[in-house]
């Protein structure tokens, strides 16, 4: 599983009306059911949640959206980090693994002799904790090994995954952070009966089988950590601005000690405590029938047994007096952040400084956005809230220029906040930034998922949902002069600020590896839970399909340009898209056009009164360049796009350029590709893959020197962009107004009469894999690896075959892969093989697969990927489960609203107008695995692969890399042609 330190910055926690007029004063109503369950609504609600509170306290939020026969499910628990045990920091997120393994009915051959081994094991893992001869416990602990592996011969590994794959579930998984622990998925409609059965069953109990191997993985994740500078910054942020409180003193992983010294006793004890049906809620978003539905979880859940829960009490924090600075060293880019502690969810402090968090940083015309972004006087910087129940946090962030010291980039930021106290910002600012959030807040509400991220933060936070759906009313109230005297009262020396330093990285762990055996995963056994859920009869959804010529409009505007549109049925939103098929294939000058562009104001507007403008519109404005198309874009009321058309136009047509801006622009460049590389994940899945397909030709090495980019003229910049309106261009519209719409462009959007044809596109061609292994030294206790093959031309009949062939082998938690390098070697925390299909026509398909793992399990994990890769293991109800996941995926699928054209323009690469989703349905319905292995000899067997790989050269072993081909050691400029 994944575990997050969720800050849900994407997430607004309020909840508002659609409606732009003020609201009126919302209320809870308590309802009655058809069959007399209890549920409380709140007017104005634009999620139309129904909460109901079942006999036994277990809260269940339900909402109903119809765009989709899915339902987006959440099953939270008040638990987390802050409450283990502390001589057992990482319990909560090792349990959080464990509920994945099954219970006494799933995941098991045979309970009443299984659970005599795992007693056993329980009882060795005491003595191994209790133990302090290192040597004495290497014994014991090869005893646990030994007698894990006759258990393991007795169940099922991932029968569990396998069971929730069946049901064509998306994104299985679950985090824990703080004070929760999250499980999710995402399942359709049809299947909520067998979702039900399945997880009540799943948190009846807890089995801790397959105990030792999951427990390595846990392993590889507290090295990914390690490897990660900006979660070693986050944690020495928090340990020095919680000095006393679990928020700073356990972080969710755990200590390594800790992790070392597992017991299973304790983890039963705390899944008791905890997981009570009190303690938890059930969250449905989605496809359903209120009545029904609370029905059917009363049936699953209803006979929970309740218990009284006390939680550990928390200290209470001192005040910070004085400025707090901590220094962490780490190969990746530089950086600062500092934060002041605040009270926590629902106090008055929340809602300060949620108003005062925008007005510095909203994207687009915060003091931080216009005075240090704009103006490029930073790299980047910026600004966010965290509110957790017993404190909250707000925290500021900044990268530094080139030739910066992050102590500059602090000053700078606290220069804004001062800025702040003193009353420096416009009064529309608060009404702006309301309003901001509001279409936030409508963009979010048409998601299910989003809707089920609130309700999950209601619960945990213990949150009356009517205070959520009232609280931009009650910001309304908040007066300029009543922000800036909390300012002035909050914002003193009283906060804490890490400076992330390059260096190396100190305080390092390295864990030693226990040997283990390779467990038995069984898979093709099934439990006798398992064969009744497959029997349980649903009613099919059926696929459907999309007819893009019906589904999308068109017109003309008078001087010929091409309008496609959808109408927006579900709020008055609206985005406008000017459409330029070119991109920097085209031309490479053109991502620098695009780039310059954001920094750009008029003969009128300075650029950050441009940004101030937009923003009291509550129109955002854009450009975007990809190496085919080029976009210029508005999006927001739909009220204001008229206008919004007005301000983009006279940008456009009487932008000017500004030497020393542009100046700046290409410093920062240059700052940005000297961060890239230090950048681990750019290195290995952007520098090391490009050169893998295309060699010298590759896009990255294509591009503009430092010196080159400082001899273009600024001017000649603003030129191409204001010569864009002469090339030939279409537009898409989405939104409820097309006819004022296409009026606006008329009267607004002037261009020539015969518009000038796109340059062509350069052709990078794709060079041949095989026998090379491109090698990256870099300070990092794991090591990733890459490998990539070159496969067959894009044809849409491979698109059945690869979808089959990557639920069943490579991709998810029950794909074979994963079993057999991570569930029963336990070689690797992270482990995939993807076949993806080309995004263009006459464009070649790629296989790769990836491992992470420590340097010294790689010898034994690239043996058992190319073993996977030379031979695919045959697993019949496997291949069932994976054939009838990815049948009921397809069937779910709805394409829908704006998505339906960015779909069309996505086939058209392909050389298709075709929504193909039902063909391959229909295709897959019919595949056998001999279907499936002739697809494995023909793509995947037997191919020849570059082998990409990152880490520290001290600790590879350079051996087993000679063996998979040529060794090149690359250098990073190079990759990048960086000068």
């Amino acid at each position: 599983m994944k575990h997050f330190k969720v800050f849900y910055l994407l997430l607004v926690l309020t909840v508002i009306s659609c409606k732009r007029e003020t609201t009126p004063k919302t209320l809870t109503e308590t309802h009655t059911d058809l069959n007399g369950f209890t549920y409380e609504t709140v007017i104005n609600d634009p999620t139309g949640l129904r909460l109901y509170t079942l006999d036994n306290g277990m809260k269940v939020y339900l909402s109903r959206n119809t765009d989709e026969p899915k339902i987006q499910t959440f099953i939270p628990v008040r638990t987390g980090s802050i409450y283990d045990p502390s001589d057992n920091t990482g319990l909560a997120h090792y349990l959080e693994h464990m509920v994945f393994k099954g219970t006494d009915e799933i995941g098991t051959q045979d309970w009443d002799k299984e659970q005599v081994l795992l007693g056993q094991i329980s009882d060795l893992f005491e003595m191994h904790k209790a133990e302090t001869d290192s040597i004495k416990k290497t014994a014991i602990y090869r005893k646990i090994d030994s007698v894990s592996y006759v258990a393991s011969k007795l169940t099922i590994a991932n029968e569990y995954d396998k069971m929730i794959s069946s049901l064509g579930a998306e994104e299985a998984n679950a985090w824990t952070s703080d004070e929760e622990t999250v499980y999710l998925c995402e399942i359709p409609s049809n299947e909520l009966d067998k979702w039900l059965k399945l997880e009540s069953e799943r948190f009846s109990q807890l089995v801790l089988r397959l105990f030792h191997t999951e427990l390595e993985a846990v392993y590889e994740e507290f090295n990914m950590g390690q490897d990660d500078d900006s979660e070693r910054a986050l944690y020495a942020l928090l340990e020095n601005l919680f000095p006393k409180h679990p928020y700073g003193q356990k972080t969710v992983i755990g200590t390594s000690k800790h992790l070392k010294n597992p017991s299973m006793v304790s983890l039963h004890d705390y899944f008791e405590k905890y997981y009570v049906p009190n303690n938890m809620a059930v969250i449905l978003v989605g496809d359903i029938e209120f009545d029904k539905t609370i029905k059917k979880i009363n049936d699953a859940f209803g006979n929970y047994k309740r218990r009284e829960i006390t939680f550990p009490e928390r200290p209470t924090e001192e005040p910070i007096t004085t400025v707090i600075e901590k220094d962490v060293y780490g190969p990746e880019e530089e950086g600062v952040s500092l934060a002041f502690r605040s009270e926590g969810v629902g106090s008055n402090e929340e809602k300060y400084l949620t108003l005062i968090n925008m007005i510095l940083n909203n994207s687009e015309a915060g003091l931080i956005d216009v005075n240090l972004n704009q103006k490029q006087q930073v790299q980047q910087a910026g600004c966010y809230t965290y509110f957790l129940n017993d404190y909250g946090m707000h925290t500021f962030y900044g990268q530094p220029k080139s030739n910066q010291t992050l102590e500059e980039v602090k000053n700078l930021i606290i220069a804004q906040i001062e800025e702040f106290k003193k009353g420096n910002f416009d009064e529309w600012m608060l009404e702006a930034v309301i309003n901001d959030m509001k279409l936030s807040q409508i963009n979010q509400y048409e998601n299910t998922t989003a809707v089920a991220f609130a309700y999950v933060n209601a619960f945990i936070h213990y949150q009356n949902w009517e205070d959520q759906v009232k609280q931009l009313d009650e910001l309304r109230k908040i007066s300029k002069q009543e922000l800036v005297d909390f300012a002035n009262k909050f914002y003193r020396d009283n906060y804490v600020v890490v400076y992330k330093r390059q260096g190396k990285a100190k305080n390092i762990v390295k864990v030693r590896n226990p040997e283990i055996t390779p467990i038995e995963l069984n898979r093709d056994k099934q439990s006798e839970f398992n064969k009744k859920f497959n029997e349980i009869g649903v009613q099919e959804i059926q696929p459907q399909t999309v007819n893009f010529h019906k589904a999308i409009n068109k017109k003309q505007t008078q001087n010929g340009i091409e309008v496609s549109y959808i109408e927006n049925k579900v709020n008055d939103l609206a985005s406008l898209y000017f459409i330029f098929d070119m991109g920097s294939d085209n031309d490479k000058k053109l991502k620098h056009v695009v780039g310059y562009a954001e920094y750009l104001g008029t003969d009128t507007y300075s650029p950050e009164e441009l940004k101030k403008e937009f923003y009291k519109l509550g129109v955002n404005y854009g450009v975007s360049i990809s190496s085919d198309k080029l976009h210029v874009y508005l999006s927001g009321l739909s009220e204001n796009l008229d206008k919004g058309l007005k301000l983009l136009e006279h940008l456009w047509t009487n932008a000017i350029a500004n030497q020393e801006t542009y100046n700046k622009y290409v410093q920062n460049i240059g700052k940005q590709r000297e961060d890239g590389k230090t950048d681990k994940e750019n290195i290995l899945f952007n520098g090391l893959k490009n050169y893998s397909l295309f060699g010298e030709s590759s896009r990255l090495r294509d591009i503009y020197t430092m010196q080159e980019l400082k001899d273009l003229d600024p001017n000649d910049l603003v030129a191409t962009f204001k010569n864009l309106k002469n090339y030939k261009q279409r537009l898409f519209y989405y939104g409820n107004d097309i006819e004022n719409v296409i009026t606006s462009v008329e009267i607004n959007h002037s261009i020539p009469k015969t518009l000038k044809a796109h340059p062509p596109k350069k052709i990078y061609k794709e060079k041949e894999t095989g026998g090379n292994v491109y090698f990256v030294d870099y300070d990092m206790v794991q090591t990733e690896m890459l490998f990539v093959s070159k496969g067959e031309v894009f044809h849409p009949d491979n698109l059945a075959a690869s979808a089959l062939f990557n639920s069943y082998f490579g991709n998810g938690l029950s794909s074979i892969v994963f079993q057999e390098i991570r569930e029963s070697k336990s070689l690797a925390y992270s482990a995939y093989a993807d076949y993806s299909i080309a995004e263009e026509k006459d464009k070649p398909n790629y296989l790769t697969a990836y491992i992470g793992t420590q340097a010294n399990k790689m010898h034994e994990a690239v043996d058992a990927m190319m073993e996977l890769m030379t031979n695919m293991p045959y697993a019949e109800k496997q291949f069932e489960a994976a054939k009838e996941s990815i049948l009921k995926i397809l069937a779910a699928h709805r394409i829908n609203k704006a998505g339906v054209f960015w779909e069309y323009e996505r086939l058209k690469k392909r050389g298709s107008s075709e929504d193909m989703r039902k063909k391959m349905y229909n295709q897959i319905k019919q595949m056998s695995f001999k279907d499936l292995q002739k697809f494995f000899n023909e793509n995947i067997k037997g191919k020849d692969y570059d082998i990409l790989v990152i880490g520290n050269k001290k600790d590879v072993d350079m051996s087993t890399l000679k063996k998979l081909g040529e060794i090149k050691e690359m250098d990073v400029d190079y990759l990048f042609n960086y000068e």
